[in-house]
């Protein structure tokens, strides 16, 4: 998904967040202080990482412990791969996000590998398999090419704000 790629063309920094070349690298939940305001927490990925059964059991179970005492979250930010249909886990995670009422953004993140003609069916595919709220937006975004950065801060900015 690229979700250490997303923090650091966030940040403007390339080497802020690791990143690997293979899923599930990120094993456990990770903080990072932005300019002493807010932070951005990268949790353990999991769609494409191939991990043991208990090490994926472990995550849950780290997930489900952040996710029951997050009072202070002001907004989730859920990477999905553009290029393909949301995993059953992505399905998951976007049923928690409207279960709770957490605000939530979905980035459709290496969308310049997907076909400019290819790109409004792939978001529509996205929308459609996460049963995503008309208010909830979904921002084309490549971590790459920097792609979406402006309309991603913007909206982490106004979740900072309230």
């Amino acid at each position: 998904m690229g979700k250490s790629s997303v923090i650091n063309r966030l940040l403007g920094r390339k080497n802020f967040a690791r990143v690997s070349s293979s899923p599930g690298k990120t094993i456990h939940i990770n903080y990072f202080l932005v300019d002493n305001s807010m932070y951005f927490v990268d949790l353990p990925g999991y769609g494409y990482a191939k991990v043991s059964k208990s090490e994926r059991l472990r995550w849950s179970k780290l997930m489900e412990t952040y996710f029951s005492g997050s009072e202070h979250l002001k907004l989730g930010i859920m990477i999905v791969d553009s290029r393909h249909k949301p995993t059953s886990d992505d399905v998951v995670m976007s049923r928690w996000f409207k279960s709770t009422r957490c605000p939530l953004v979905v980035v459709a993140n290496k969308i310049d590998k997907v076909k400019s003609r290819e790109r409004e069916q792939n978001i529509s595919l996205i929308k459609e398999t996460l049963d995503i709220p008309e208010d909830t937006r979904i921002i084309p975004f490549s971590a790459e090419k920097g792609e979406g950065t402006e309309l991603l801060l913007a909206a982490i900015q106004k979740s900072n704000d309230t």
